[in-house]
């Protein structure tokens, strides 16, 4: 083999050197690239270092072509050449940008060229071609096999096969739609809330350059929220409109404009880039969705298929003149919200499409739709996504379809990168370079008991099935998928650092006391999505209510009657380990750094109660009011709680507990600020017990409190003194706090976020904004805004 390789390359060395004098070559103007080349982490020796010419890395043809098995050829009566195998040819004009691969003229951005008499090929061009990867590093350029592809679905029939084989594998939710839905497919949306570790940032915009960020989970990753702001217009998605507010000064806002939308179209979440607003929205198609589709084949399905269904629609908008506010473009792809990412320029955008396996299945006259995809910088109408462009992951349930999109918002103009899985996903995690997408499997083994006739349920196998993305300006390439034991939490529960996936999960139910009994576990993945090591079954009998991974170490909140805080090292990906925890009553739902050593949890405190239920005395945990703790974590080996903050009473909330977009945090300032929905019990019954409760065996059970307050609580932390209330912020009047019920108040003056603005903090609610100082809380402006408004879309 070794002496055919060396022949093989002696001969396509001694080909492309016998015209190589016909031709000048422009080598001289060459830069060296200084990088040795590997394959499969084998060194190649090469005729010479690759070159980087205009910006591209061109590389020795004859060693190329020897990795992947192609034959070098000179085209007859030409100086053109050729490198091809069974599936793929290149020909290349020395001296010329424009390569052919099969029958596409593609532009390679730089001419090939000869050096020493040999060809040299632009790089990423014959890797793309030839189905190979390549990262650069500081010395060298590794290229490596591509995946093997996902398979295509092809045709309506094979979808129905896959569908039906596998109808044991699939997600509780996805049967249970299934059923319900039948012969309707309309679907009803929802938003998911859903390292480098984040923290809000500050950019230089002309105004303001001391501003917050929204709380993200990795830093130069943004997430969508309802608010913006880029420190000179706070933009907030508001009743179905989008209102861009002048918050200069802020003692006299303004509001600078309103994008209003049609009924069909319900705005979610935004993005601020630049001069560009980027809205996600659901649309609720009925008459629009279909009345543009130009292809006859979907014409034909709409006795199939109900006029109303919900897409995912992102909208481009230029904001450059906030008096001139521009649409520039609109991407559409059918299917529920499930989130989005935004690295740099490039916007990744993610649906679940539910689809109706009973027609599917069962219906053999009809045939359910292919999902529908739109993009108005290629053409206003409707696309039917071809079956042979559908692909799907093995072995995994195939009750949806995941249609992705990627715009790059540099270029307005450019093709949307749309593609379509069968598939789903539940939660998704984005590092820079990677995406990944996590759902649930949900698998129960029968057995014939034999005390029974039927057959019953006696161990429910759950994992969770992971698709990894690779990102590049708008780009998504599939390039792996993995499973781990166990079902995860939310996209906290994920995470990658230094080349490897890191992930939390919890296997079992926690109310059972036998073998499938819950336990919590901890899993590390190679790039590949390999297992390289675990740590399994802590706290058993306990679920996982939150996780920050941070570096080489992971930080573990379970809980049952107790929180145990577990830490766990990292360091050695082959060998995770618990390296200390502490227990304390209550737990919490989310996990900030403060610091490298100390981390700030909010959650709910909670009470352990005794009950007895006749034949035995149970031990029950009651949740109380909102908690807010600071954890040391400086010795690993015996974390400590510093300090905690107890707000409210049994059924006090906050939307910190389920989003942590909600939080407000700056470490320099001293901030630390949130919205509460705060419960409080009489004062003449702050025990907690629940005096209308007679039996023997509920009488400690802690009563609810009634409503009281709803707004922001605002904090100064630091390590010396721990939480400090500066002060609240309500939108609410009094006379609102007395008509309000148990739990019901005007909801549009529900304040839901807070950001900063220079020295002052802005609270927001849909009837509201309101301008305080951010030292004393002294109100310095407000701005109303009115339910119904006669603006311009």
């Amino acid at each position: 083999m070794r002496k055919a390789l060396v022949i093989s390359l002696l001969a396509a060395s001694l080909l492309l050197s016998a015209w190589a004098d016909n031709y000048i070559s422009p080598a001289a103007y060459a830069d060296k690239a200084d990088k040795t080349l590997t394959y499969e982490g084998k060194t190649i020796p090469l005729t010479f270092a690759p070159l980087l010419v205009d910006g591209v890395l061109l590389a020795p043809l004859p060693e190329l072509a020897a990795m992947v098995g192609a034959e070098v050829t000179q085209v007859a009566f030409s100086r053109q050449i050729t490198v091809s195998n069974s599936l793929t040819r290149l020909t290349f004009t020395p001296g010329s940008a424009f390569v052919t691969r099969n029958d596409e003229r593609l532009n390679a951005g730089t001419a090939s060229l000869y050096k020493a008499g040999v060809f040299a090929v632009p790089l990423a061009l014959f890797c793309e071609s030839f189905g190979l990867e390549y990262s650069i590093g500081a010395d060298q350029i590794s290229l490596s096999k591509a995946p093997t592809p996902l398979p295509v679905v092809g045709s309506y029939a094979n979808l129905k096969n896959l569908v039906k084989n596998s109808q044991g594998n699939q997600p509780e939710y996805a049967l249970k739609f299934s059923r319900e839905l039948e012969t309707v497919t309309t679907m009803n949306s929802s938003s998911t809330s859903t390292s480098k570790e984040a923290s809000a940032s500050a950019v230089d915009t002309g105004g303001s350059s001391d501003y917050s960020a929204t709380n993200v989970q990795v830093a130069g990753v943004d997430e969508a929220d309802i608010v913006k702001t880029d420190g000179n217009y706070i933009y907030q998605v508001n009743q179905q409109r989008i209102a861009i507010i002048s918050t200069t000064p802020g003692t006299d806002m303004k509001l600078a404009s309103m994008i209003s939308f049609e009924q069909r179209i319900s705005p979610q979440e935004l993005y601020v880039d630049g001069d560009s607003l980027v809205v996600i929205a659901e649309s609720y198609q009925e008459q629009a969705f279909n009345s543009s589709v130009q292809d006859p084949a979907i014409q034909s399905k709409r006795r199939i298929l109900p006029l109303n269904t919900s897409a995912t629609l992102a909208i481009v908008y230029d904001i450059s003149d906030k008096n001139k506010i521009l649409k520039v473009r609109e991407v559409e792809i059918q299917g529920n919200y499930l989130t989005s990412r935004k690295v740099g320029s490039a916007l990744y955008l993610i649906a679940n499409q539910y689809l109706n396996t009973y027609q599917i299945l069962e219906n053999n006259k009809a045939e359910e739709p292919a999902p529908l995809i739109r993009d108005t910088a290629v053409s206003p109408n409707y696309t039917s996504v071809d079956y042979r462009k559908i692909y799907y992951f093995p072995n995994s349930p195939k009750s949806s379809y995941l249609n992705i999109a990627g715009i790059d918002l540099s270029k307005p103009q450019a093709k949307a990168n749309i593609q379509t899985y069968l598939g789903a996903g539940e939660n998704v995690y984005a590092s820079l370079e990677n995406l990944y997408v996590a759902i649930g499997a949900y698998s129960t083994k029968v057995t014939d008991q034999t005390t029974n006739d039927s057959l019953l349920p006696v161990n429910d196998e759950t994992s969770t099935v992971l698709y990894k993305f690779s990102l590049d300006n708008g780009t998504m390439k599939y390039t792996t998928q993995g499973k781990v034991p166990g079902t995860i939490l939310n996209q906290y529960s994920m995470d990658e650092h230094d080349g490897f996936f890191r992930i939390a999960t919890t296997k079992g139910d926690m109310w059972r006391d036998d073998a499938n009994t819950s336990k919590n576990n901890v899993y590390v993945l190679d790039s590949a999505l390999k297992l390289t090591g675990k740590l399994e079954d802590l706290a058993p009998g306990e679920k996982i209510y939150s996780v920050r991974f941070m570096g080489k170490r992971a930080y573990m909140v379970t809980f049952k009657q107790v929180d145990p805080l577990f830490v766990i090292d990292l360091t050695l990906p082959e060998e995770p380990k618990v390296l200390g925890k502490l227990k304390i009553p209550g737990y919490s739902d989310y996990l900030h750094p403060y610091d490298e050593t100390h981390i700030i949890g909010s959650g709910k405190e909670a009470t352990e109660l005794s009950v007895d239920n006749g034949d035995k005395a149970t031990t029950m945990a009651y949740y109380q009011g909102m908690k807010l703790a600071m954890f040391d974590v400086s010795d690993v080996n015996n974390p400590k709680e510093m300090f905690k903050e107890v707000i409210g009473d049994r059924g006090t909330d906050s939307p910190l507990l389920s989003d942590h977009k909600a939080l407000l945090f700056n470490k320099e300032k001293n901030l630390l600020a949130f919205p509460v929905n705060r419960l409080d019990l009489p004062k003449a019954d702050q025990n907690g017990s629940n005096a209308a409760v007679s039996a023997e065996a509920s009488a400690a059970i802690p009563q609810y409190g009634t409503f009281a307050f709803q707004g922001a609580y605002v904090y100064k932390v630091d390590l010396e003194h721990g939480f400090q209330l500066k002060g609240t912020i309500t939108h609410l009047s009094s006379e609102d706090v007395l008509k309000a019920g148990q739990f019901g108040y005007d909801y549009t003056k529900t304040i839901d976020r807070l950001l900063y603005i220079g020295n002052t903090l802005y609270t927001l609610s849909q009837s509201e904004i309101r301008a305080s100082n951010l030292q004393t809380l002294q109100q310095t402006g407000s701005l109303m805004i009115e339910k119904k408004l006669n603006n311009n879309k």
